[in-house]
Parts: structure tokens; sequence; C-alpha cells
């Protein structure tokens, strides 16, 4: 790949901007051409002046008491600068607020807004700002086209009640919005919302990076996985893990929770659901007027937004998911919900009875889910008492492997390397594997079927390929680690030697 010089100048600027001649003309359009303050008329003049709360996801501004319209100042300032997306994996955002999604912003239907964007020094582009609740040309883009160390001012009446998405519109507009560049902007109706007990923000955004979901490192935006929409990932709130664990949503049994959700994009629909529960009621596409009920999944657009409400009933961790599932549990897109309280065994009883079951793998499987259950409680704990190295020496290399291994091998293998009798081979000292390092890279990377003889047992299943699912560098580690497990002993393999295989002709 080229490396475009950094052009220099305020013409270099907008030409960048504008995707150096090859993009649409919708940053430029009336940049510079700034008309002066508005003239306000008294009615406007009259009325209170309020800065906007905003604030960072998962929260929400607090709900607006006041029964007038008011004018309101927002202050939203962009950022670029490195971050987390995964475990081990850096990426350049470009953000309002230095979130993402964007900073939430609150208003009430009837409120004039004054609303200013502030592009920090720091930043290497201009930018701007489309909110879908602005009445008017480019929803405000034209007005805020702003470059780096520059600020823009321009003034809305929010006339339409509803929860709409904002986002950056300069040049190539995909790529600002894929590195973040979006947020939700409420504009309360005048009578308010029916009031609930926690309300929360959600946005699910794809993220185009050069590199395979989880491959380590400061990863690049990928300007063809964009347009072809083949993101790695695909997330809450901006990176893996953003919503679990301790960073997971809360409530208590009994309360009335409210979700405020947008699709930023730019590509992507979400089917939005939430396992475990239903929404009491649902506010499609981000309107005010019509409301469904007792809904399980309800699609969000790109670029679109809805509001979803539901009483938590009972406790546990309820679990925030694009219904697309691959996307839930192969690119991110997951988050929880952590309801306490007491139980309700008549609305959730929970498992009642754990019956043996008389097939003839039944034992087998039930000693299977115990190990595997024990096992995630190790995964657990091994991944957090090892972090990322950056040197990939072979120790280093052996703790990735086993990581990666307890992530996808080990159900069929177990983690003793031994397999499962008469279904699967074992890894541990096993004559077929170890004979041969480079047909080891190969069944990894491309699968096997039928039958394969080890350690003098003859076993016929079949192994799926993982070249789709494992970068090389990973390929080498989980393979480094069998080959040092178990009482196997050999050298490290190198993520060169497995791109050498995944390369050869099919």
């Amino acid at each position: 790949m080229k490396t475009i010089p950094l052009l220099v100048g305020s013409a270099a600027t907008v030409a960048l901007a504008l995707g150096l001649g090859r993009g649409p003309l919708l940053a430029a359009e009336g940049a510079g051409a700034a008309k002066g303050p508005v003239i306000l008329p008294p009615a406007v003049l009259a009325l209170p002046v309020e800065q906007a709360v905003l604030t960072a996801p998962p929260k929400v501004p607090p709900p607006i008491t006041r029964k007038h319209a008011a004018r309101v100042v927002v202050h939203l300032e962009v950022r670029e600068f490195v971050a987390r997306l995964a475990d081990g994996v850096d990426y350049s955002f470009w953000t309002y607020g230095g979130t993402v999604p964007g900073l939430f912003i609150r208003i009430r239907e009837g409120d004039v807004v004054e609303f200013h964007l502030e592009n920090h020094p720091s930043s290497k582009v201009p930018h701007n700002i489309d909110l879908h609740a602005v009445t008017g040309a480019g929803g405000g883009a034209a007005a805020t086209f702003t470059a780096p160390g520059h600020a823009s001012q321009f003034t809305f009446k929010a006339l339409n009640a509803g929860l709409y998405v904002y986002h950056c519109a300069t040049a190539p507009v995909p790529m600002h919005i894929a590195n973040g560049m979006y947020g939700l902007i409420l504009v309360e109706p005048k009578e308010g919302l029916p009031p609930v007990d926690r309300e929360y923000y959600v946005m699910q955004g794809e993220f185009y990076t050069t590199g395979k979901f989880g491959e380590e490192g400061l990863q690049a935006f990928d300007l063809a996985k964009s347009i072809d929409e083949r993101p790695p990932y695909v997330l809450f709130n901006g990176a893996v893990g953003s919503l679990v664990g301790d960073k997971a949503i809360t409530a208590k049994v009994g309360e009335k929770v409210r979700l405020y959700f947008g699709v930023g994009g730019p590509n992507i629909t979400s089917s939005f659901h939430v396992i475990g529960e239903i929404f009491d009621r649902v506010w499609p596409e981000g309107g005010t007027r019509f409301v469904q009920e007792n809904v399980q999944t309800t699609m969000v657009p790109a670029g679109g937004s809805a509001i979803v409400d539901f009483k938590v009933d009972v406790p546990g961790t309820y679990i925030l998911v694009d219904h697309s599932l691959s996307r839930a549990f192969n690119k991110g897109a997951l988050g929880m919900l952590k309801v306490d309280g007491p139980e309700n065994r008549v609305i959730y009883s929970g498992k009642e009875i754990d019956a043996v079951y008389l097939g003839a793998q039944a034992d087998a499987g039930s000693e299977a889910a115990r190990r595997e259950a024990a096992l995630q409680v190790r995964i657990a704990a091994e991944i957090k008492a090892n972090p990322v190295i950056a040197g990939l020496t072979k120790e280093a290399q052996i703790e990735k492997g086993k990581q990666v291994y307890m992530g996808l091998c080990f159900a069929c293998h177990q983690a003793d390397g031994n397999g499962l009798p008469n279904v699967f081979p074992p890894l541990a000292q096993a004559d077929y594997m170890l004979a041969d390092r480079e047909r080891a890279i190969r069944t990894v990377l491309k699968g096997m079927t039928g039958k394969v003889t080890v350690n003098g047992k003859t076993y016929d299943s079949m192994m799926p390929p993982q070249e789709a699912a494992l970068s090389d560098a990973q390929v080498a580690d989980v393979l480094t680690y069998v080959f040092n497990s178990w009482g196997n002993t050999g050298d490290a393999f190198t993520a060169a030697q497995v791109k050498n295989v995944r390369n050869e002709a099919r």
C-alpha cells in the first residue's frame, strides 16, 4: 500500500477532506461561507438559556422536566486518538467528545439549539456533523465543516421529537463513521416520555480493520473491506467487552429499564435483542408516535435508532446481542445487563431437575459438560493472569496458544490433549501429528475429513478448517502450545511458516 504524504495548507486540507478529489462534495458545500450570527426574533431571545448536559455511553442525561422551550447551548469537541479496540488490538479512533459512540445529547421538542463543533488542534483532518434531528440541508454538515484547531457554530430549532443519529459527513463519509464518528441526540416530546427507573445508551457500529478479528497490534482502516461490507468487528459502544463484566449495565428486580439504541453503521443493519427479556414497548425507528408492544427483536437500520422499554422481573445476567449471531459471538456485538434482586421461581424457576438421560452418549455428555464448565473457569483465570506480551518468545507463544486452544480446540481434543476415545484423536504424544509439522499447519488451516491412524488407533471424523477464523500468528501460537504440551516437545512455529502453507495452491 502506498503512503500518501499529508499535505499542508488550507487548500490541501480541504482536498483531503473531499477524498482527494474522488468523493462527493458534501463537506465542501458551504465550507468557509460563514454568514455571521443569526438574528433571533424577540420571542426566542426571551427563552431561558441553558448549557446542554452531555454524557458518555452508556450513561444518559437526566430527563427534561421543564414544560417550556429553551435556548440550549451544545459544545461538542472532536478528538482523534489511539485506543483499545480489543485485548491486544489498538485502533485510531475519531470521536465526538472522546468516546465511541459520541456523547449523548438530550433536548426538548421546540428548543432552539446553538451548536458549537470544535476540532481539537491535535486532529489530522477536518470533520463536521450531520444531525438527523436537524431540519435543513445536510443536517448541519455544511455549516460545521471544521479544520483542526478551529470551531464552527450554527443554530437550529428542534421541530420533531424522536431519537436521532448524528454522524460525520466529511468525505470519505464511510471512513469517518467507521472510525467512530456517530452518536445519538434525543429530542424529547413536549409531553415527555413515560418515566422509567434506568436509562442507558447503546450503539452498534462496524470497524474495518486490516487484520482479522483479534489480530494484535495497531490496526488500520481497510477501505476494501468497507466497500465490500465485510467488517472484522461489529461492536456495541466502540470496543470488544465494552458492556461486559464490571462494565455491564445494571438494574434491580422490579425496575423498568429503557435502552436508547442506535446503529452508527456505516453499513450493517442490527437485529437488536436482549436474551431472556421481551420488550414491553418499542418506539420503532426512533419515532415517538407509534408504539409496538411485546417485541422479541427489533430491526434497526444503519443510521437509525429505536427506544425499547422493559421491566426486569427476575435476577440474572441478560445478554444484549445483534441476533445476526455471528456478529455477537464472533465479531463482538455483545453486552450484558446484570439484574440483582429476589428470585421469583414462578416466573422463572431455573433448572429444576438434572437427571441422567439413558441414551448411549448421555453419561459421556454429562461428564463432558462438567469438564467444560470447569475448563471455562480455568480459561477465565488463565486469560486474566496472562496479559498481552509484545515479544513473541517461545514461552509467550505457548501462553497465547493456550488461550486459543482453550477457546477453540479443547472441546474436541480436551484440556489434557487426549481427545475423546473413538471420536477425536489425541494430540498428546500423537505420532501422526508430531511426524510432520507442515502437515500439522495444513490440518489446522484447511481441515481434514476421513480416516486417520494415531498411535495405532484409527479415527474417522472431521477437523473443520480454521483459516477464516485464525490469523497466521494465532495458528503459530496454538501449534507451538500443542507441540510443547502433554509430553510433546518441539520448536516454536512462526507466522511466516503458516503463511506459506496458507498461500499454497488448493
